[in-house]
């Protein structure tokens, strides 16, 4: 069906900035909504952003401003463009897919393996 697969995680400073990419490979025909998620040590995992084959996007209140979601469909990948990053950005950040079109059926719940994050000085 689909596997997922991030890049660009690693350290950075506080107010830096931090590129993450997830690349979608498998027998699929199209994928309706990508997204990003993470998880810190001692909390549950939140959603970051979303975004849809038509280019609608949302994102968490926490992020809002300084992280930019975008995705290329004919390479069926997303990215992550993250600014102005501080300490409590740091966490796994998985990449997530949802509403994807097999020719088998419609399936969801697709992740990646996760990639981490750290922003420390």
């Amino acid at each position: 069906q689909v596997q997922l697969v991030e890049s660009g995680g690693g350290l950075v400073q506080p107010g830096g900035s931090l590129r993450l990419s997830c690349a979608a490979s498998g027998s699929f025909f199209s994928i309706n909504v990508m997204g990003w998620y993470r998880q810190a040590p001692g909390k549950q995992r939140e959603l970051v952003a979303t975004i849809t084959s038509g280019g609608s996007t949302n994102y968490a209140d926490s992020v809002k401003g300084r992280f930019t979601i975008s995705r290329d469909n004919a390479k069926n990948t997303v990215y992550l463009q993250m600014n102005s990053l501080n300490p409590e950005d740091t966490a796994v950040y998985y990449c997530n897919a949802e509403k994807i079109r097999t020719v088998q059926g419609v399936f969801s719940g697709y992740w990646g393996q996760g990639t981490q994050v750290t922003v420390s000085s």
